[in-house]
């Protein structure tokens, strides 16, 4: 990606299944993005089933900033994708 892109590009991974937050915790370790749901994973830890995909989001919070990171609000998430808010799109 880099020969390709330079520093011109983002990464992120999903993990499914058991493994969603130890993977999410390795990119965030990376410097990588990343995203949880319940679309992806039903869990919320070993043996836990998550009641919300607010439940997985706090967990990816709390392993983002027990990194030392900031979680990107979603204005700032939108601006560093590039992306318009659902009130600046024709659907």
């Amino acid at each position: 990606a880099d020969r390709l892109f330079g520093d011109k590009f983002r990464w992120s991974v999903l993990g499914a299944g058991a493994a969603q937050l130890r993977v999410a915790a390795q990119s965030a370790a990376l410097g990588g993005n990343i995203r949880v749901g319940l679309e992806d994973s039903l869990w919320a830890g070993k043996g836990k089933l998550a009641k919300s995909n607010a439940e997985q989001v706090l967990l990816a919070r709390k392993i983002i900033e027990g990194l030392g990171m900031e979680v990107a609000t979603p204005d700032e998430a939108r601006q560093i994708l590039e992306l318009k808010g659902g009130d600046q799109v024709a659907f």
